[in-house]
């Protein structure tokens, strides 16, 4: 599959200089509504549009900065792209916000107005989709899901746009934080990598959790009690996932602290994998919502302006062992990336 102009493009506008994606996420709908109204004492519904896009613009606006490109929604995310700094590239997610729960599987659903046509016309400089997806789950299920995931990548690819993948792994039914999922963690992600690498899928950059659960690694800051692999077992662990990626990768927050996402990207850079960057979200900002839900938005832009710049530049400090996604693809250097982008099959 070779990468095309339109995607080339893409993928410059929401990288940094070196061609490293240092992305901030703020597409998260249901589960903000769910935080900004138990913070604030009161039912879910009654959080409104207009506090979401307040408390995305004040991210937006502080953090962007600092970022080369935001992760917003096209439900509640606009007023926040317009306020993003002009260095920043935009990236639109396509998915509907969590997923159908009357079925097992954790079947995903698009939003119901828009294509990814429409999400370029809006501005979106790359289009990203979230799967929740483990090789565990039946033929049945991972069948519809990869189906599903080929019909967005050729959407994709007749609009010339780049196709961001976001996985999530879950096991059914079963508690997703504890050891007995950290130990399946491994293998969920680095199968899970390896499937969505497949040319069928025409995707550009996988965004995918680290292969391990920090607060299951040993002697790490974030382990408090029982481990379930040791220091060497986890860096080993980055390593055969990032073997079986046949496309840049990037690394989510997951919902962590910041302090445990900078340990976690720091045992990334020991292990030597060559991650593309972040799209890094609540590790950035999540602090934030008690500050906005009680205070206000000022004193959220206060919060974001003091704390949140700092947790971004923590991130941007990590990159520094990224390596620029464009070295999938045969470049070594900006100056030589077209003539090596339109001669490299992967």
């Amino acid at each position: 599959m070779k990468i095309t102009p339109g995607k080339q493009k893409g993928l410059k506008a929401v990288s940094d200089a070196r061609g490293v994606i240092a992305a901030a996420a703020m597409d998260q709908r249901g589960s903000l509504k769910s935080s900004i109204a138990k913070e604030k004492g009161i039912d879910k519904n009654a959080v409104t549009a207009q506090m979401l896009e307040e408390f995305k613009t004040a991210v937006s606006r502080v953090l962007t900065p600092h970022a080369s490109a935001i992760l917003l929604d096209p439900e509640y995310g606009f007023p926040a792209a317009r306020a993003r700094a002009s260095n920043a590239g935009l990236l639109l997610a396509y998915e509907n916000s969590g997923y159908d729960n009357t079925r097992p599987g954790r079947l995903p659903d698009l939003l119901d107005v828009w294509s990814v046509r429409r999400l370029v016309a809006a501005g979106a400089d790359c289009i990203k989709i979230l799967l929740y997806y483990t090789p565990f789950d039946p033929p049945a299920v991972n069948d519809i899901k990869h189906a599903w995931t080929e019909r967005i990548g050729s959407e994709c690819a007749a609009v010339d746009v780049p196709f961001f993948l976001e996985l999530v792994g879950y096991q059914e039914n079963g508690d997703e934080k504890g050891i007995d999922f950290a130990r399946k963690k491994p293998e969920v992600v680095t199968r899970s990598m390896e499937e969505f690498s497949k040319p069928q899928y025409s995707v550009d950059i996988l965004k995918v959790e680290v292969p391990v659960n920090m607060a299951f690694v040993a002697g790490s800051k974030a382990c408090k009690g029982e481990s379930a692999y040791s220091r060497k077992e986890a860096k080993e662990h980055f390593c055969q996932s990032a073997a079986a990626a046949k496309r840049p990768f990037i690394y989510l927050s997951a919902g962590v602290s910041n302090d445990v996402f900078i340990e976690t990207l720091e045992l990334a850079a020991e292990s030597g994998v060559n991650f593309a960057g972040v799209l890094c979200g609540r590790a950035t900002w999540k602090e934030g919502i008690p500050v906005y839900a009680k205070k206000g938005v000022k004193a959220l832009e206060d919060w974001l302006n003091r704390e949140g710049v700092k947790n971004i530049n923590n991130v941007n400090a990590c990159l520094q062992a990224a390596k620029p996604w464009f070295n999938f693809y045969g470049a070594s250097s900006p100056a030589t990336l077209d003539s090596a982008l339109h001669s490299r099959v992967l």
